[in-house]
């Protein structure tokens, strides 16, 4: 698959099984990105916030994220039916190239990469029931490489086609559901990809929208 490297292209951070709100970046680390961010469209009028960025090994913004809705906690029997969130990743559209110091080469980014780190980011605030910790980190890592494979096989029978507007324009995108709530990946006209994840909001009525100004994200 042509995407960013699994260890570039890192899920939103969670310790002991939480999200840590002080590993969200500040707005200065989407500012630096070279290309334009994307969101839900103006449809949503519910919360907005920043999430994550991810890096290049050069140090430049390959991706990042937005959320929207209810800020999601890993999932257990208490919350599981109450959040209602989706989340908005937007990868940079980058050819194979090589790294700043020309030592190495950075992989090609694509709409696999949107589906690949929007189905990474789900599981992030996934947690199986009656699972401890120790259990919890073996079934991450074998789900994270089943994200991976789908990722890969976006024709293949796990995923079906949903039209979205994006920037007012009828998008295909790739959809998929699980028992942990849905992901969807597309590209844009802007040359970016969008991935997209969440549960407790129906994707089928979403929008997506190029965000004007990502300084007023807090």
């Amino acid at each position: 698959m042509e995407t960013t490297s699994r260890v570039g292209a890192q899920a939103p951070a969670a310790e002991g099984g939480q999200q840590v709100p002080s590993a969200r970046r500040t707005v200065d680390s989407y500012l630096l990105a070279p290309f334009p961010w994307y969101g839900l469209d103006e449809a949503f009028t519910g919360p907005r916030w920043l999430m994550q960025v991810g890096m290049a090994a050069d140090g430049a913004v390959e991706h990042g994220s937005i959320g929207h809705g209810d800020e999601p906690s890993v999932r257990n029997e208490g919350t599981e039916d109450k959040e209602k969130f989706a989340v908005v990743v937007t990868v940079a559209g980058n050819p194979a190239r090589r790294t700043a110091d020309g030592t190495g080469l950075l992989e090609a980014t694509s709409v696999s990469s949107a589906a690949w780190l929007a189905g990474v980011g789900l599981l992030s605030f996934t947690w199986p029931g009656q699972m401890d910790h120790t259990l919890r980190d073996d079934w991450l890592e074998q789900q994270t490489e089943t994200a991976w494979v789908l990722a890969d096989d976006l024709a293949g029978d796990d995923w079906s086609t949903l039209s979205l507007p994006v920037d007012g324009v009828p998008t295909p995108f790739h959809y998929r559901e699980s028992e942990f709530g849905w992901v969807l990946a597309g590209s844009t006209q802007e040359g970016v990809h969008v991935g997209a994840y969440g549960r407790g909001m129906s994707a089928y009525g979403l929008g997506f929208a190029m965000i004007k100004d990502i300084g007023t994200y807090e």
